[in-house]
């Protein structure tokens, strides 16, 4: 894909024919946050309520993933939540290989407009086209890998949550992982912050003691 804006995107995933998950979807999800978010979420697929709504995790699965966005520190509408595919599978089966071949570049796009720090797989197959094509999710959840400057933490998808109880234990540590990132990463910055705003002190502070150098050599000539 060449270079594209949001607009751009949103008119070529709005046209999109490149799979047959086009020939029975009710909305097109192409994903919903802050376009500027530091932590972006990605899911496998929309499901029925997501198709109906053209929004991302709108159900059960998705009122859950607002808690555990609000166990980190954030608002759903602070962070951004997207899908490896934006049409609905049929009987919400998992996407099949073309199709996510299909719609990885408009992710791909989605990444470089948004730049995240931080992206969060939920579920095996996000973490199997973003984090690594042999993961084991029981395995590799909440372990970090990094690729090109970004983080990639694996967790269970939200609906796997809702199906098995037990599992949500291991949820809450990953989501305390990425929280103890989230903090670091801002400490980081809010040292920079500090760092920058000396230096500028500095400078401006070197710059009036010149020009009162300046001004008092005027008035002696």
């Amino acid at each position: 894909m060449t270079k594209y804006y949001w607009k751009e995107l949103y008119s070529e995933i709005n046209g999109c024919q490149k799979c047959r998950l086009c020939e029975q979807r009710t909305n097109i999800v192409i994903g919903e946050g802050d376009p500027k978010a530091t932590i972006m979420f990605i899911g496998e697929g929309p499901g029925r309520d997501e198709d109906l709504s053209g929004r991302p995790f709108v159900g059960r699965a998705g009122q859950l993933l607002d808690k555990m966005i609000g166990a980190i520190g954030f608002r759903r509408e602070e962070v951004y939540i997207a899908n490896v595919v934006k049409c609905r599978p049929p009987n919400n089966r998992t996407p099949e290989e073309s199709e996510a071949d299909a719609c990885l570049p408009y992710l791909r796009v989605q990444f470089a407009l948004i730049r995240p720090k931080i992206i969060v797989c939920l579920g095996a197959t996000a973490a199997k086209y973003i984090y690594d094509p042999n993961v084991r999710i029981t395995r590799d959840r909440g372990v970090w890998k990094e690729k090109k400057g970004v983080w990639i933490l694996p967790t269970y998808h939200p609906a796997a949550l809702l199906r098995d109880e037990s599992k949500k234990r291991e949820a809450w540590e990953n989501m305390q992982k990425l929280k103890q990132s989230v903090m670091r990463t801002e400490s980081q910055q809010t040292s920079r912050l500090r760092v920058t705003s000396h230096v500028m002190v500095m400078m401006m502070t070197e710059q009036m003691r010149s020009q009162q150098h300046c001004f008092l050599h005027s008035l002696r000539n």
